[in-house]
């Protein structure tokens, strides 16, 4: 089973629909390993958006994400990074597919309701900064 992190953000969070998003999931066959409310740091975001450092939008991706509380997931299953981005839909919540979760819950290209690893090789290092082996229950 491939593994991915999924953060719910400030923006989906205060909307209430926390609950929602990780149904969602769910419903779609995904197994959830490990989660945790938290607020992120400087630090936290820093080696999140490490490759994003430096560009134009990283202090205002920043602020948002310390805006209030997220919801940090390790979900799990077959082809779990590829079919939590299709479930998420595009960044821009005016581009995504109807039914997915930003189309459904995200304001904008930036307050956009949830993050989602990319690859193999992104998830391990995400899953990492967010939680430790003994925290995900396989």
């Amino acid at each position: 089973m491939e593994k991915t992190l999924v953060l719910i953000k400030p923006d989906a969070f205060k909307g209430k629909h926390t609950g929602d998003i990780i149904r969602i999931y769910e419903e779609a066959g995904l197994t959830l390993l490990a989660m945790r409310m938290m607020k992120m740091t400087k630090e936290v975001a820093a080696k999140h958006y490490v490759e994003h450092i430096g560009r134009p939008y990283y202090e205002e991706l920043e602020t948002f994400m310390m805006s209030g509380p997220i919801v940090a997931m390790v979900l799990a299953g077959d082809n779990a990074i590829a079919k939590v981005r299709d479930i998420n839909g595009k960044t821009d919540p005016k581009e995504a597919a109807p039914g997915t979760i930003r189309k459904l819950y995200a304001a904008s290209k930036g307050e956009n309701a949830v993050h989602a690893s990319d690859s193999p090789e992104s998830a391990a290092r995400e899953i990492r900064i967010f939680f430790n082996e003994s925290e995900i229950f396989d």
